[in-house]
């Protein structure tokens, strides 16, 4: 793991008797797309909450360049390049898509013009130029999920964790939302993606990761890991083995 931009060492997580996350060890490189999938319940969200600091591990490490960042606070390790986005799109409804990536780019860029800057940028980048002065609360599915992403980019990042971005998104709006992250891929962007969309994870990514009852069953690539046997137990059961 000594080259990995990302990496994690035997983690845990116990919530009571719960083990949630189960001794997982995972490592992402410098400009890598790497998917993790798994069922409902599988930890992949705790995995995420444990990388980006919103909750701590009860054992195993996290490191990112090598240094361990377990005691490191959210914003922290977002200072460090670190984005995240989440399942649930979130934004400040009351203030404009402007201004909710002004937040991001706030802590790179503290004063308010600079800030300004960047963020009109992000929104171009992301193709939400065109709804800037709009309320966050009304703006469609598809421009929250790209606002989500814009949030994140905003602070500058060098590895984005994204979390079922595409989730509820048409056809049409997951291939755009593809060819986005392809574009910031090729730009040098790292990608850490949790996505149920197997067609997307096919389409997409360069290696697969899978859960299943908080534990790493299997990893490879994509065309390996659509085929094993004990991912299509782990998503359909026995009788599809």
């Amino acid at each position: 793991m000594s080259s990995a931009l990302l990496s994690v060492r035997e983690v845990s997580k116990q919530f009571l008797g719960l083990l949630a996350v189960d001794s997982i060890s995972l490592s992402v490189r410098p400009r890598e797309i790497v998917s993790i999938i798994g069922p409902n319940g599988a930890g992949k969200t705790t995995l995420f909450n444990l990388l980006t600091g919103q909750l701590a591990p009860s054992a195993g490490e996290v490191r990112l360049r090598g240094e361990q960042i377990n005691a490191l606070a959210p914003h922290a390790r977002a200072q460090l390049g670190m984005g995240r986005t989440f399942q649930i799109a979130k934004p400040l409804i009351a203030l404009t898509a402007l201004e909710n990536v002004m937040i991001g780019a706030f802590m790179r860029h503290p004063a308010l013009s600079l800030a300004r800057d960047k963020a009109m940028a992000v929104l171009e980048k992301v193709g939400l130029a065109g709804v800037a002065r709009r309320r966050a609360g009304d703006l469609t599915l598809s421009e929250r999920r790209r606002l989500e992403v814009a949030r994140a980019l905003a602070t500058e990042p060098e590895i984005m964790l994204l979390d079922e971005v595409m989730a509820g998104l048409n056809q049409s709006e997951v291939g755009q939302a593809i060819e986005l992250l392809q574009g910031l891929h090729a730009e040098g962007l790292t990608f850490l993606i949790i996505e149920h969309n197997l067609k997307v994870v096919r389409a997409f990514s360069e290696r697969v990761v899978v859960l299943d009852r908080g534990r790493l069953i299997a990893e490879g690539t994509a065309d390996q890991i659509l085929s094993s046997p004990a991912v299509i137990k782990a998503y359909l059961g026995e009788g599809h083995q």
